[in-house]
C-alpha cells in the first residue's frame, strides 16, 4: 500500500483497504510507542500546523506524533497566520509548500483545506472542517476495533446533531467499513440527503447500512457503540443553545439509553464533553437553563462503558500513521 504524497482530507477519498492499512499501521505504531521503540524515520522534515479553530487533542496529537517521527512543527494559531486575510489560501499554500513537507489545517469550510491541498504540492491533512473530521474517524475506528476485534457488522448509533462534521464523517466511515450507521435525532438534524445517498451506495458495497430515525428506543436497542458530540459547534452563536437544549435533550445519552444497547456496548465522544458543571460554559448553561449536563450524563461518561480517553489517546497514534504513510516513512 503506497499512500506517499496523498493528502488526507476526508475518508470519502479512501478505499476500505486503504483505511484498513492506516488502522493496521496505527496499531503497529501504538505498540511500538508502548514498548519505547523509536520510529523517528522522518527526522529532518518539518510540518506546519494551521489552527483557525483551536483544539487540545488535535494540536497535541499532531505535535507529539510529529515529534515521535523525528519532525519539527510550527504551530500557527488564529492570530499567527494571514490565511484568507492578507494572503489568499492559494498563496499561503504555495508559500508553506516550499518550506514544509506537510501541512495540517483545522478550521472552517472544507473548500479551504481542499484548496490548500490543490496548491501546496505537499500532503495536507484535515484536522477538522465544518463538514468533515477524518483524523477523528481513524481514532474512533481504531478504538472500536480494539474493543470488539472487528469493524464489520458493528452497529454505531450517533445521537444528536448529525448535520455537520461528526455525523457526516461517522456515516462515511461506517459505510466504507461495513458497519451499520444510525443517526438518531429530530429530522431537521439529519445529514444532508446527497451525502446519505452516496453513503448508501458505499454501505451496499461493504455490507453496511444507513438508518435515520427520530426514535431513541429503536436506535439504541442492540447497539454496539453509542456516540454523541456537543450540541453547539465552535463558531456558532450562543443564541442557538436555547433551541438545541429544547430539541436535543430527548437525545441525551443516559444510563437508560445505554441499557438498551448490548451488554458490552461502549460509549464514545470526540470531546470536549459537557457532562458536569466543571467547565465555564457548563456553569453558564446551568445558570441560564438549569441543566447539569447536556449531550451525555456524568453517569455514562464516567462509566466502565465509556472509552473516551482510549479514543482521545488514539488520535495521536492514528495521526502518526497518516503522517508516516503520506510522507513515506
Amino acid at each position: 500500500m503506497n499512500l506517499k504524497g496523498r493528502s488526507f482530507l476526508t475518508l470519502k477519498d479512501f478505499t476500505q483497504e486503504e483505511i484498513k492499512y492506516l488502522l493496521d499501521l496505527s496499531a503497529q505504531l501504538k505498540e511500538k510507542k508502548k514498548r519505547n521503540i523509536a520510529v523517528d524515520t522522518l527526522r529532518g522534515k518539518n510540518v506546519a500546523l494551521i489552527f483557525e479553530k483551536t483544539s487540545t487533542r488535535t494540536r497535541c496529537a499532531f505535535e507529539v506524533a510529529a515529534h515521535d517521527l523525528g519532525m519539527g512543527t510550527t504551530y500557527l494559531d488564529p492570530s499567527g497566520s494571514q490565511i484568507g486575510k492578507k494572503e489568499s489560501i492559494k498563496d499561503t499554500a504555495r508559500v508553506l509548500g516550499r518550506m514544509y513537507e506537510g501541512i495540517e489545517y483545522r478550521g472552517f469550510g472544507q473548500e479551504i483545506v481542499e484548496e490548500l491541498s490543490k496548491y501546496a504540492g505537499v500532503p495536507v491533512w484535515n484536522g477538522l472542517t465544518n463538514e468533515y473530521h477524518p483524523t477523528q474517524m481513524l481514532a474512533d475506528l481504531l478504538t472500536i476495533q480494539e474493543q470488539f476485534g472487528h469493524l464489520e457488522g458493528i452497529r454505531l448509533v450517533y445521537m444528536g446533531d448529525a448535520r455537520y462534521n461528526m455525523g457526516n464523517s461517522l456515516m462515511v466511515a461506517c459505510s466504507k467499513m461495513g458497519m451499520h450507521f444510525v443517526a438518531c435525532a429530530p429530522e431537521k438534524y439529519f445529514p444532508n440527503q446527497e451525502l446519505v445517498s452516496q453513503c448508501e451506495v458505499w454501505a451496499e458495497e461493504s455490507g453496511g447500512t444507513i438508518t435515520l430515525t427520530e426514535n431513541v428506543t429503536a436506535a439504541a436497542t442492540g447497539a454496539d457503540v453509542i456516540y454523541t458530540d456537543v450540541w453547539v459547534s465552535m463558531g456558532e452563536p450562543d443564541e442557538v443553545w436555547d433551541e438545541r437544549i429544547r430539541e436535543l435533550t430527548p437525545y441525551k445519552v443516559t444510563g437508560k439509553v445505554m441499557e438498551l444497547a448490548k451488554p458490552k456496548a461502549i460509549f464514545l465522544h470526540c470531546l470536549p464533553a459537557f457532562h458536569d458543571l466543571k467547565t465555564k460554559i457548563g456553569k453558564e448553561i446551568y445558570e441560564k437553563y438549569g441543566v447539569e449536563d447536556m449531550e451525555v450524563t456524568d453517569e455514562v461518561f464516567e462509566s466502565p462503558q465509556s472509552k473516551v480517553f482510549d479514543e482521545a489517546e488514539n488520535r495521536m497514534h492514528t495521526i502518526k500513521a497518516v503522517m508516516a504513510a503520506t510522507l513515506g516513512a
